[in-house]
């Protein structure tokens, strides 16, 4: 992945500016709360730093969250595809109306069906998001098709117990997959695949005024 740091910088303040607007309007999530705040520009950032391609997002039931929006923004700046799967019983335009809040709703692609099954339609996916209240989530563990050059996959609402493995955990010693894996939240684990770590270039700073 070629990495842009200008990029990276306008979807951390564009999603940055759209989190410290978002309760003062009309426009919000249902009674979904925003939560991990900094854990959302930054994954904004990431995204779109990386200029990444395919991007998709396995949704729980409760539809479109904050990290949806974040995405969104980042495939905005990076021009890359953002594909969301959605349950059966979540309305897409309704998922439409609340990103149109946000003048984002022509940016992303939902799909209804089961993730199991549709993701096998994509390949080469740069930047994965799955929810693990996806009862199958493990299942999506082996069938995903991740570019093996670059690629970066984050978990969300990962329970430590039971049969609650990382992706990390699964990959590890596969042969030819080199892949380090860091918490970045309260049930939040990214894990990044196939990449030679080059932080020289890799920076930006960012600036502004309460």
């Amino acid at each position: 992945m070629k990495w842009s740091a200008q990029d990276a910088m306008k979807a951390y303040l564009h999603t940055l500016q759209l989190f410290k607007i978002q309760y003062g309007k009309d426009c919000k999530l249902g009674p979904i709360e925003l939560i991990q705040p900094q854990s959302m520009e930054f994954l904004s950032a990431l995204a779109a730093g990386n200029q990444t391609k395919v991007m998709v997002q396995v949704l729980s039931n409760e539809g479109v969250n904050p990290l949806t929006i974040a995405l969104a923004v980042a495939a905005k700046h990076c021009g890359g595809r953002f594909i969301c799967f959605l349950d059966q019983e979540q309305d897409i335009e309704d998922c439409k109306s609340h990103l149109s809040c946000y003048d984002l709703e022509d940016v992303v692609e939902f799909i209804h069906g089961n993730p199991c099954e549709v993701i096998t339609q994509f390949k080469n996916i740069d930047f994965a998001v799955i929810d693990c209240k996806f009862k199958d989530y493990l299942r999506l563990f082996q069938i995903i098709d991740l570019n093996r050059r670059g690629s970066i996959v984050v978990l969300t609402n990962l329970v430590r117990k039971g049969n609650g493995a990382g992706f990390g955990e699964v990959l590890r010693g596969k042969r030819g997959i080199q892949c380090v894996t860091l918490s970045i939240g309260e049930g939040m684990e990214l894990t990044r695949i196939g990449m030679t770590c080059n932080h020289e270039n890799r920076r930006f700073h960012v600036t502004y005024e309460n």
